[in-house]
């Protein structure tokens, strides 16, 4: 790579990196307010918290890179047209398709990244998020304990606890259950904390006391230092594992498992969301093109390149539902999968057609403004 071409190179990442980085945060803050009400209803950790969000970014950068290399692209070919680097860069001899040559090696670079993503990264992530979902919505201790409250996680029983740790210690435990004959037991503990045993969850239980009414009205008290109650019977069975479209891999999509339920339906083939896998790396390719075409399109303007900037970004927008829209009808239309490639590959063809109309002309035109400059 020439000592220009590395230049433009980075020129062109700079910017496009901190629009990634930008619109990173942007997501990360809006799954963090999603995740959020989850997390505080079950009282999980942050350590939880964090790694929900962590978790859900993959397709969110899928989603995040067109629009940051559109950003990085306009900022750095605008920048470098107002300071006259592209004039001079005809000035010299250097042909149009040597000078948006970086800029398209970028865009392939990140296109060859999100299609890692998409392909691997994501439905490895989202099937641990998945995982992490399940867990934090049965959650032994959150779903038996609310802090303060009376709850009722099964039929004929009562828990109460004033407080529980971040660390999981239960402070101040009453559990009251209605054995056969209308018989109830009372369970009272300074301290308690789940552990498990194999599968069976037991509640490790320390310095309380066990009280019984027996059938001649007599109250047995039993006071203990640490004692073991088992959970079982209070656990309701962990529900099955269905995996959505986004978790599922390119082979499971493709040929999906008969055993597995795919958001309750029976499996078959979900063809537009493994197309749809392929196609949204080629948003990279098209944006680029576009912010390619909006500064270095249709000749030299001494007005600057305002309206055409706000028409691309217009443009970037119309294309990127216009491609969801798309999605979404491949699943009953099969024959629009080909529209989810074509909608991309069109745009960029257009914006080439912009490019690449009149170079001739255009390269005289900036030669003679840095002539005349």
């Amino acid at each position: 790579m020439r000592l220009i071409d590395r230049y433009l190179f980075r020129q062109l990442l700079g910017p496009t990196l901190l629009a990634t980085l930008a619109l990173s945060a942007v997501a990360m803050l809006a799954e963090a307010l999603s995740a959020l009400g989850v997390v505080l209803t079950q009282r999980q950790s942050l350590s939880t918290f964090s790694k929900v969000i962590l978790l859900a970014m993959p397709q969110l950068i899928v989603l995040i890179l067109p629009i940051a290399v559109l950003v990085g692209g306009l900022i750095a070919v605008n920048r470098l047209q107002r300071d006259n680097e592209i004039t001079i860069c005809f000035a010299s001899g250097m042909s149009r398709w040597q000078v948006i040559s970086p800029a398209i090696r970028l865009s392939a670079i990140i296109a060859t990244f999100s299609l890692l993503i998409t392909l691997w990264i994501q439905p490895l992530c989202y099937r641990a998020l998945r995982d992490t979902l399940v867990g934090v919505r049965t959650d032994l201790v959150a779903s038996l304990i609310r802090p303060g409250q009376f709850t009722h996680p099964a039929p004929g029983v009562t828990v109460y606890a004033t407080s529980v740790d971040e660390d999981g210690t239960i402070h101040n435990l009453f559990i009251n259950r209605r054995l056969e004959h209308g018989r109830d037991t009372t369970i009272l503990a300074r301290e308690g904390r789940l552990q498990r045993h194999g599968v069976a969850p037991l509640l490790i239980l320390h310095h309380g006391a066990n009280q019984e009414l027996s059938t001649t009205g007599v109250l047995n008290s039993l006071s203990f230092d640490n004692y073991i109650l088992d959970l079982s019977p209070l656990v309701a069975a962990k529900p099955a594992m269905r995996y959505k479209l986004s978790d599922q891999y390119i082979h499971e999509l493709i040929s999906p498992d008969t055993e597995q339920a795919v958001d309750g339906a029976t499996p078959t083939p979900n063809v537009a969301e493994a197309h749809s896998r392929f196609s949204a790396p080629l948003y990279n390719l098209s944006f680029m093109a576009l912010s390619l075409s909006a500064v270095l399109g249709s000749g030299f303007s001494r007005l600057g390149y305002g309206v055409r900037i706000a028409v691309v970004a217009m443009v970037a927008l119309v294309t990127r539902v216009l491609g969801f829209a798309i999605q979404n009808a491949s699943v009953g239309w099969p024959t629009a999968n080909l529209l989810q490639y074509g909608t991309p590959i069109l745009i960029a063809l257009v914006a080439a057609r912009l490019l690449f109309t009149n170079t001739a002309s255009s390269g005289r035109h900036h030669r003679a403004t840095q002539a005349t400059g």
